[in-house]
């Protein structure tokens, strides 16, 4: 008789879940580090509204990111591996950030025995994306899957996630040095006149895919992406599972919601989310980020 395995799960905070889903499936969640001293005194219920505040004082400061440290994940891994018989420990992904390599550098500071209970999975995504793939692990667990079978699951499972994200404003991903001024600058006149690019993850790389003309409110621009990508697919009656994360817009992300669930009776979007400080602190106040795949 095959004995259930118990599988923990490791994940980094750019996953942007809901504490609820945390506490709920014991989910160890790994920091990632935010150094901005300037914002820390300002009036605030976080990091958006103070950013939004800095803004109105016009004052012209930004935060540092740093990854988590391998000392970060093995102080998880060893936490989980006293509750849980493997752990797979899924992260942002390794083309924006050293995250993965410190997860995998942790990993290879256990004892050899111990090394062989940790399973590492590079999202290739982040936000509402990473989301969806720490979801899809959490569901396979569920169904009593080996660690294995997940592994390959989860890799196969990447490639079917969609995931486009619109900032308002460049200047917090371009003061992080992602993008030039000059990007910057054309980006901003860009939205002025209501033609805002679109981003999505390709192979890891957040990068431009197209433009939206004639929308200057940022849900409705990804709303018409995602009505556009929906309407091609051939899978039009297949389940949609759909993930929502804002920088302090939840206004704004949950008309997105209604305009999915109202123009698509086989869409659910499973929750909203406000998006981590280290990433909001990258993408800016009223960024919003949607994911989604088809079943």
């Amino acid at each position: 008789m095959n004995i259930m395995e118990k599988i923990g799960l490791v994940a980094d905070e750019a996953a942007d879940l809901p504490q609820e889903i945390i506490e709920k499936n014991q989910i160890a969640i790994v920091p990632v580090k935010l150094d901005w001293p300037g914002i820390k005194d300002l009036s605030g219920e976080n990091t958006f509204q103070k950013m939004r505040e800095l803004e109105r004082r016009e004052i012209k400061s930004f935060g540092k990111t740093s990854q988590p440290s391998p000392k970060d994940f093995l102080d998880n891994y060893n936490y989980q591996l006293e509750r849980f018989d493997k752990i797979l420990c899924i992260v942002l992904t390794s083309k924006l950030s050293g995250t993965y390599n410190s997860a995998i550098q942790a990993k290879n500071f256990l004892q050899p025995k111990q090394q062989g209970r940790v399973f590492i999975i590079d999202s290739l995504n982040a936000s509402a994306g990473e989301n969806l793939l720490v979801l899809r692990a959490i569901d396979l667990i569920k169904e009593g899957k080996r660690v294995e079978e997940i592994v390959e699951d989860l890799e196969n499972f990447i490639p079917r996630i969609r995931f486009f994200v619109m900032f308002e404003d460049p200047k917090w991903i371009e003061a992080s040095g992602r993008i030039s001024s000059l990007v910057a600058n054309l980006l901003r006149r860009m939205a002025k006149i209501g033609i805002r690019p679109l981003l999505s993850f390709k192979n890891g790389v957040l990068v431009p895919v197209g433009i939206k003309t004639g929308s200057k409110y940022i849900p409705a621009a990804i709303f018409k992406q995602f009505e556009k990508e929906v309407q091609k697919s051939k899978k039009k009656e297949k389940e949609i599972k759909v993930v929502i994360t804002h920088g302090d817009d939840a206004e704004g992300a949950q008309r997105l919601k209604e305009m999915i669930e109202n123009r698509f009776k086989n869409a659910k979007v499973i929750f909203i989310n406000i998006i981590d400080n280290v990433v909001g602190s990258i993408s800016g106040p009223n960024t919003i980020s949607c994911a989604w795949y088809e079943k």
